[in-house]
């Protein structure tokens, strides 16, 4: 007994748990970096279950250093600017007051006259810059009788910069997200956080103020070149408003080849100065003007005309063939400029020429007889004449829908609502027959209409006029019609069994004869998504086919009594059928 409670004693010592093992630590700072890591992911992950519960807890994400205190800086150097601006403001609101009376609140860039007109006289003051300061730097002109004109202009100059700086660029509307901004605190805040605002500031910076250092010398106007913006809107601008806008390029292109001309007379100044002016016989002599006789110099040396005395130095053998090199380099691209700008102002024209060259071949080929050969020739001179073009449609295909309903309601939807046929249908389907028209051109004595075809057109008179008429040879004239007027309309929508719209009367054209032409296919296609102005058109053709058979109940004309033959032959058999003619003609054209 006392032997088993000794082994009861020692089994339940030896039966109680053992304590853990201490954690091997490999490295300290290691270990307590991993635990960090640890203890941050477990309460990011305790933030983002509160998150999911509640969507508008702050997010655990703990800002970089240092934000905080660049965005206070930030903020800092955010107040001091606007307080600058503020003060500025404060000192040109009496300017910017006056000029709105003259310019507007704002102006727009694009379509502005005024705004264009000021361009010019900004581009004038940049070019006297670009061309003057380079003349003064390399020719010596800066005499003192002349010092007080120059200073005058750069005065002139400068300060139409700084008009143009503090008036009309701050009144530029521009466009944001679609939306045209015309709030003048606005465009006047877009204009100061762009790059032109910046460019232009150091275009006006006074570094004229070092002539009283280093005396008159124009290199230190050479920031005035950073308003080279100014010419290229300048030259933008032009162009959208101007009907020949290749002139301008011409102009442009031309002006380029001059400038270059112009830098290499003061090139070739400055290198006869520095070999000796008159020193021998390939520098400038010192005789005559020095700038025209450089010029000169400069046309003959980089068209590569020739008859120029060689060069014997080194320098001047290096100088020359640079100027060959340049030469051929430069005008090789300004000549493939100027055949682009007169290519792209003749393209017209070279499709028109091609056209008619090509069917004129055709014919010949195929020997159609001369007679429609010339009328064919005829035909395509005074439609190229008189539109500039052979088919306008070509040039509205481009354009926006809105654009092309725009010039068809301008150019047209005043004679179609004088149309009895078409009042009382919804305005919008008018609108829809007009994109619809198509333009075609009449020489004079063809004909539109013939009796007895099939009516699947009807007419408006764009220009020119058209005769009904008939009799023996078509040579009754029954009424003209003349431009704004329509014929054929009643013809479109009258049915088509036993012959019912065919016309019946002779049209012809009276010296040329421009007309649209709707078909009769595009308008059932229209009066599919306008039922009621089907309705409408309907019940007036009806009334229409009415008058028609109204007409022909009447029947033959009885025979005329013989007392009455005696009493009237004098009568005019041929007057009395004309009247029939006549009154039938009226009815079917309308």
């Amino acid at each position: 007994m006392r032997h088993w409670l000794i082994s009861l004693i020692v089994f339940s010592i030896f039966r109680e748990e053992a304590p853990p093992p201490l954690p091997i630590i490999i490295n300290k700072y290691s270990d307590e970096h991993l635990r960090n890591i640890i203890k941050q992911v477990r309460d990011r992950l305790e933030l983002y279950k509160e998150k999911v519960v509640d969507q508008y807890a702050s997010s655990p994400e703990i800002s970089p250093p240092g934000i905080n205190e660049k965005k206070e800086e930030k903020s800092a150097k955010a107040k001091l600017l606007e307080a600058a601006w503020f003060s500025v403001d404060m000192v040109l609101k009496p300017v910017e007051d006056l000029m709105d009376s003259v310019l507007g609140i704002t102006m727009d860039p694009f379509t502005d006259r005024r705004y264009i007109a000021w361009l010019s006289l900004v581009t004038l003051a940049f070019n006297y810059n670009t061309w003057f300061i380079t003349v003064r730097l390399c020719f010596p002109y800066h005499t003192e009788s002349a010092i007080p004109y120059w200073f005058a202009l750069d005065l002139f100059a400068d300060l139409i910069y700084l008009t143009d700086s503090i008036i009309f660029q701050p009144r530029k509307q521009f466009v944001k997200a679609g939306d045209i901004i015309k709030d003048r605190v606005m465009s006047k805040k877009n204009y100061r956080d762009s790059e032109r605002f910046k460019l232009d500031t150091m275009a006006l910076l006074p570094l004229d103020l070092l002539y009283i250092q280093f005396g008159f010398k124009s290199i230190f106007r050479a920031n005035r070149l950073l308003k080279a913006d100014t010419f290229f809107e300048f030259s933008d601008r032009l162009e959208s408003i101007m009907a020949k806008a290749y002139i301008w390029r011409v102009i442009r292109t031309i002006g380029y080849l001059l400038f270059m001309l112009h830098i290499n007379a003061c090139l070739y100044y400055v290198a006869s100065d520095y070999q000796g002016i008159g020193e021998t016989k390939w520098v400038y002599s010192g005789q005559g003007s020095a700038y025209l006789r450089c010029y000169y110099f400069a046309v003959r040396s980089l068209i590569n005309i020739g008859g120029l005395n060689e060069p014997h130095t080194v320098f001047e053998i290096t100088f020359q063939m640079t100027n060959f090199f340049t030469g051929v380099f430069v005008f090789s691209s300004l000549i493939g400029q100027m055949r682009d700008v007169i290519g792209a102002a003749t393209v017209g024209q070279t499709y028109f020429r091609s056209s008619m060259d090509n069917t004129v071949a055709y014919m010949v080929a195929n020997r159609i007889p001369s007679l429609v050969q010339n009328r064919v020739r005829t035909w395509y001179t005074y439609t190229w004449d008189a539109q500039g073009m052979l088919d306008e449609s070509e040039l509205l295909d481009k354009m926006p829908l809105v654009m092309r309903t725009a010039i068809a309601v301008d150019i047209n939807l005043a004679t179609f609502q004088k149309i009895d046929l078409f009042k009382g249908c919804d305005q919008q389907m008018l609108v829809d027959m007009l994109l619809r028209l198509k333009s075609i051109i009449y020489l004079p004595g063809d004909f539109v209409v013939k009796k007895g075809d099939i009516g699947k057109e009807m007419y408006i008179i764009k220009g020119g006029a058209v005769q009904v008429v008939g009799g023996p040879d078509n040579s009754i004239v029954f009424v003209t019609l003349k431009a704004g007027c329509v014929f054929g309309e009643i013809s479109l929508l009258q049915s088509s069994k036993d012959g019912g719209n065919r016309r019946t009367a002779n049209v012809k054209a009276y010296g040329f004869a421009n007309l649209f032409v709707l078909e009769k296919k595009d308008l059932f296609d229209i009066l599919v998504h306008y039922p009621e102005s089907q309705k409408v058109l309907a019940r007036k053709a009806k009334v229409e086919e009415e008058k028609k058979k109204g007409l022909a109940l009447f029947g033959p004309k009885p025979a005329t009594p013989k007392l009455l033959r005696a009493v009237g032959g004098t009568i005019n058999k041929r007057f009395i059928d004309k009247m029939k003619v006549t009154a039938l003609t009226f009815f079917s054209i309308h």
